[in-house]
C-alpha cells in the first residue's frame, strides 16, 4: 500500500480529543447525579402532607431529567467505544463483538443490583422486583439493538445515530398502543412505554443521540469545539420551543399519545434541555473551573457506584424511620446529607490504590511487645 501524499495527510488531520477537553462531560454527568439525588432523597423521605408544595414539585420536575442525560452520555461513550476500535483497525466482527460486550456488561450489572437490593430487602420484597427493567437493563438493551452501528464509519454513525434516535421516538407512541397480552411481561417491560420502567421506547432515543454526538466529538477538531458548541445550543433551543409547540397543538398523527409519557415532543424537548446544558457545561469547564479539580466532576466519574449505593441508602431499610416523614427543611438537610456521603465515596474509589498503601504502611501496625521483638 503507497504512503498518502502530504497534501493527503494535511487534508484528513487526525482529530485531537484530550481528556480536558472532554471534561465537561463528567462535570454534566456529576450535575445530573446531585439532581437525581435530591430527587430521590424527596420522593423517599418527604412527607405526604408537604407534596403539594412548590418544591417537592420543583424537586421532582427537574429530577426527570437525569435519566435522559446518564443515557445520552451512554451513548457519547459508547460512540468513543466504537470510533476507538476503528482507529485500531479491528474488523467489523471484532468491532460488533466489542459493543455487544459492553451491552452485556451493563445487563449485567443490571440484574446483579436488583438481585441486591431484593436480598437486602427479604422478606418484605417479592422476587418478581428482581425483572424490574431500570435504566441499566435500558441502556443494555439499546447498546445491543444499536452495536450493529459498529460496523460503520464514526462520520456515517453521526448520521445514523441520529436518524435512529428519532425513530426510537418517534415510534414510542406506536409501540404504547400495541397489544402486548400475548407476549411475557418482561418483554411488555422491555419495549412498551410504562411509568414504572424504563422501556426502550422512548428511552433508547436518547442512547442513540448520544451516539451521534459522541461520534461528531470524534470528527471535530478542538479549535472548532466552540463553534460546535454554539451551534449545539442553538439547537437545543430549537428543539425545545418546537417540542412545546408540537406537543401543544390541539391535534396528532398518532390515534393516541400521552405527552408526559410517549410523545416525540416531551423527547425532543428533553433532547434541547440537554444540548442547552451540553453548552453551558462545556463553557464552565473551559473557561471557568477549566483544569482544576471540581467536586461536580468528581461525582461525574463515579456516577455508576454512586447510583448503585445511594439506591440502596435512600429506598432499603437504611433511615426507616424518616420515609415519608420528614419536612421540606428535615428533607433538604438529609439530601445535602447524601450528597457529601457520595461524594467521599467517590474520591474514596479514584484513591482506592492510595488508601490502601496507607492502611498497609507500618506506621499503622501496632508496636511489637518486648517478647515479640525478641
Amino acid at each position: 500500500m503507497n504512503a498518502p501524499s502530504g497534501r493527503a495527510a494535511l487534508a484528513k488531520p487526525k482529530p485531537r480529543t484530550s481528556t480536558s477537553r472532554l471534561s465537561f462531560l463528567d462535570w454534566l454527568r456529576g450535575v445530573a447525579a446531585v439532581v437525581m439525588l435530591q430527587g430521590h432523597v424527596f420522593h423517599s423521605f418527604t412527607g405526604k402532607e408537604y407534596r403539594d408544595g412548590s418544591v417537592y414539585i420543583l424537586s421532582q420536575s427537574v429530577g426527570g431529567m437525569p435519566p435522559a442525560i446518564f443515557l445520552f452520555l451512554t451513548g457519547v461513550t459508547l460512540a468513543f467505544l466504537m470510533d476507538s476500535c476503528e482507529r485500531k483497525s479491528l474488523t467489523q466482527s471484532e468491532r460488533w463483538v466489542m459493543a455487544l460486550r459492553r451491552a452485556g456488561y451493563l445487563l449485567m450489572l443490571a440484574y446483579l443490583f436488583r438481585l441486591q437490593l431484593w436480598l437486602v430487602a427479604w422478606p418484605k420484597s417479592p422476587f418478581s422486583d428482581v425483572w424490574k427493567v431500570d435504566i441499566l437493563n435500558c441502556m443494555g438493551l439499546s447498546i445491543a439493538a444499536l452495536s450493529g452501528l459498529s460496523v460503520f464509519s464514526t462520520s456515517e454513525r453521526i448520521r445514523l445515530g441520529a436518524v435512529l434516535g428519532v425513530a426510537a421516538a418517534a415510534l414510542a407512541p406506536l409501540v404504547s398502543a400495541l397489544d402486548f397480552s400475548g407476549f411475557p411481561a418482561l418483554v411488555k417491560m422491555y419495549l412498551a412505554p410504562d411509568f414504572n420502567y424504563f422501556s426502550f421506547f422512548p428511552w433508547a432515543a436518547f442512547l442513540a443521540f448520544g451516539l451521534s454526538f459522541g461520534s461528531l466529538l470524534r470528527v471535530v477538531r478542538e479549535d472548532n469545539s466552540e463553534r460546535l458548541m454554539h451551534w449545539i445550543a442553538l439547537l437545543g433551543f430549537a428543539l425545545i420551543l418546537a417540542g412545546q409547540f408540537f406537543g401543544g397543538i390541539p391535534f396528532s398523527i398518532y390515534p393516541k399519545s400521552d405527552f408526559w409519557l410517549d410523545s416525540p415532543a416531551l423527547t425532543f424537548i428533553k433532547l434541547g434541555v440537554i444540548f442547552v446544558a451540553l453548552a453551558a457545561a462545556f463553557v464552565w469547564n473551559r473557561w471557568v473551573i477549566r483544569d482544576r479539580w471540581n467536586w461536580l466532576r468528581q461525582i461525574g466519574t463515579t456516577s455508576l457506584l454512586i447510583y448503585w449505593v445511594h439506591i440502596e441508602l435512600v429506598y432499603g431499610r437504611w433511615f426507616w424511620w424518616w420515609k415519608e416523614n420528614l419536612n421540606v427543611t428535615q428533607t433538604l438537610g438529609v439530601a445535602v446529607f447524601v450528597v457529601l456521603l457520595m461524594l467521599y465515596l467517590s474520591l474514596a474509589q479514584t484513591n482506592w490504590a492510595a488508601i490502601r498503601a496507607w492502611l498497609a504502611s507500618p506506621r499503622l501496625r501496632p508496636a511489637a511487645t518486648g517478647a515479640e521483638a525478641d
